[in-house]
């Protein structure tokens, strides 16, 4: 097996409309397509650290960090956190990072905010594996409780948002519960979810992605096979990924056959252009 190419930690300041921000990411050089990375809700750049034992990327060069109000990353203003706000984040952080064309890696809120980045400039995308991203309304059953079980009190949402979490039938569920108030601000979940809830059932997210040029997966734990929308994206030209032992968060059930499916599409789509 070939060395790890180790990932250099960054702390990048930024403004994002007239809201102050600090980004913390990690990044590596190449030669290849840069491979981005963006993690989703309650989730942190480090759930893409293992990109260091995927000997076929060894070459490619890594962009992966922390949303503001996630992780490390920090924001003088949490209620300005929304969808939008992210894809902005990531336009201002690729552009910094001299990062013009790529493959794109996105889970849940990552993969929203990929498909929103992507579809204002389709030509930068070299592939995109969107992972559980939303694209339907359905797609909403953990933002959509920021309405239906609604509470005045952030942290206190936030702390029983997890309890439910852990404590539902899902692969992953209580793993990803357990670090939810280490990983994202509760001040942040409102505008964050609210704008989730907003874009999927208004933003006919699911024709945008089916009309991106790039190679496509949308990646699916095999708890979740019933989405509808599944026989449309088939249809659509979309290369379907079920992970077995999954639900929203192969990353954590399954990450072998998760970094399977990424370097396949990676490696095929580099062989294409």
């Amino acid at each position: 097996m070939s060395p790890v190419r180790k990932l250099e930690r960054f702390t990048l300041p930024l403004t994002v409309g007239a809201t102050r921000i600090e980004v913390s990411g990690f990044h590596r050089g190449g030669t290849g397509t840069p491979l981005v990375f963006l993690h989703g809700f309650g989730s942190t750049k480090e759930d893409y650290a293992d990109v260091v034992q995927q000997e076929r990327l060894a070459d490619h060069p890594v962009l992966a960090y922390d949303a503001p109000g996630c992780g490390a990353s920090t924001c003088a203003d949490l209620d300005a956190v929304s969808v939008p706000f992210l894809v902005s984040v990531a336009e201002q952080v690729l552009k910094v990072r001299q990062i013009e064309r790529f493959h794109v890696v996105g889970h849940s809120m990552g993969g929203l905010t990929a498909l929103l980045l992507a579809d204002g400039n389709p030509g930068r995308i070299a592939s995109f594996t969107n992972i559980e991203g939303n694209v339907a309304p359905e797609d909403c059953f953990l933002s959509r409780q920021i309405a239906t079980h609604s509470h005045d009190d952030p942290d206190e949402f936030l702390a029983r948002f997890a309890e439910r979490v852990a404590g539902s039938r899902f692969y992953g569920g209580a793993l990803y519960a357990s670090s939810l108030p280490h990983k994202v601000r509760a001040a942040a979940v409102r505008t964050i979810f609210e704008s989730m809830v907003d874009l999927s059932d208004h933003g006919k997210l699911l024709d945008r992605f089916l009309g991106l040029p790039a190679p496509k997966t949308f990646m699916y734990g095999e708890q979740n096979n019933t989405l509808s929308y599944l026989p449309a994206l088939a249809e659509g030209g979309v290369e379907l990924a079920e992970i077995e032992h999954c639900a929203h968060f192969p990353m954590y059930s399954n990450p072998t056959q998760m970094w399977a499916h990424i370097t396949d599409l990676v490696s095929r789509a580099d062989a294409d252009s």
